[in-house]
């Protein structure tokens, strides 16, 4: 029986020392708990351009496409900001999920006790949230044509077009009321169908593939008023499914609840495999930091997180994904803090390097 195999895309900036304390992680499941993954690595964004005039190699995409799992830290960096918008280091990431046709896009957003007081919330509405933003990843206005910048008479005019089909919206809230299930039964799907028609689809689409999910409680929300309840009291929330846009807004407010953009994973998930697993990539939310690459400053958390999504996902290792962020959560609980999260009530500053250490250990503790 072969390994499951993963690739690792470390990418630029903060990337490849966040990915360094993650590869540590996989090694110690390796050797303490026999889960050994056949693990490969490769260039993506930025370095990618610098080596070969493009952000993803096809050969890199070949790879990604054969892989069980492909696990991402981060792309760009200020070098990259006069290329031309084909050539940009994100093209590359855009590229693997339209590839890949990831078009379910998880983004947890939850607190942990030791942080609530990081948010700007008050800590009573924000202790204790755990909610699940599923984004449509692949169609949308980021990908519907006609778009550009056009002449128009004696001036310019920029235009995307926001695009849906039934069956794109129908695979996106499947996987949200598939999660759904899996959770607290409850499912608040986000448009604007007061005023765009692709909204209009959207909730005539959710609400059809409600039916085949009896048991989980169906709720609409235009976009605008989730925003608004997000910051009011989020944890009247658990699932949420929205479009591209929405949920690239949306995930981000919710991001931010928890106190620091530096904690959270993420998951986008395509369709199953041959071996009936999704085509999966795992990244952390946050982006390249160049401010602080090299310093050994960068939060690993959000990275070995994402490497628990996809122990739980694409590896059906829930009990260990459950393991590593139990081993996080008392890290957190003893007072241990990379830059990032130093606030008021001070704690014990770690290096990046030095956060991976107690997190191993702590896992070394759970045996």
């Amino acid at each position: 029986m072969t390994n499951p195999s993963l690739l690792i895309l470390p990418g630029d900036g903060i990337g490849p020392e966040v990915m360094a304390e993650v590869r540590r992680i996989i090694d110690w499941f390796g050797s303490r708990r026999g889960l050994v993954f056949d693990v490969s690595e490769d260039l993506v964004g930025g370095c990618a351009y610098d080596k070969h005039g493009t952000p993803l190699h096809d050969d890199t995409m070949a790879r990604a496409q054969a892989a069980d799992a492909v696990l991402l830290g981060a792309v760009g960096g200020p070098q990259y900001d006069d290329l031309d918008f084909s050539v940009k280091p994100e093209r590359g990431l855009l590229r693997l999920r339209k590839e890949m046709d990831l078009f379910s896009n998880l983004r947890p957003a939850q607190c942990f006790d030791a942080l609530a007081d990081f948010s700007s919330l008050k800590k009573d509405v924000v202790a204790g949230l755990d909610i699940m933003i599923v984004r449509e990843l692949t169609s949308g206005v980021y990908f519907g044509e006609p778009r550009g910048i056009f002449e128009e008479g004696n001036e310019r005019v920029g235009i995307n077009t926001q695009r849906y089909t039934e069956s794109e919206i129908a695979r996106v809230a499947k996987s949200a009321f598939d999660l759904a299930m899996k959770r607290d039964k409850k499912l608040c799907s986000m448009e604007k169908a007061n005023v765009m028609e692709s909204g209009i689809l959207w909730r005539e689409v959710v609400t059809e593939v409600s039916k085949e999910y009896p048991e989980v409680e169906l709720s609409h929300m235009y976009a605008d008023a989730g925003a608004m309840q997000l910051t009011r009291w989020p944890k009247q929330f658990d699932v949420i499914v929205t479009d591209n846009l929405f949920g690239d807004l949306l995930s981000d407010l919710a991001a931010m609840l928890t106190g620091s953009l530096g904690m959270l994973p993420s998951a986008s998930l395509g369709a199953p495999m041959a071996n009936g697993r999704p085509k999966a990539l795992y990244e952390p939310v946050h982006g390249s930091a160049p401010d602080i690459a090299g310093q050994g400053k960068a939060n690993p958390i959000a990275c070995i997180l994402s490497f628990a999504m996809a122990l739980r996902y694409s590896f059906d290792q829930g009990d260990e994904a459950t393991r590593l962020e139990s081993a996080v959560e008392r890290v957190l609980a003893d007072g241990l803090r990379t830059a990032d999260l130093m606030g008021p009530e001070g704690g014990a500053p770690v290096s990046t390097s030095g956060m991976g250490d107690a997190i191993l250990a702590a896992l070394d503790a759970s045996l």
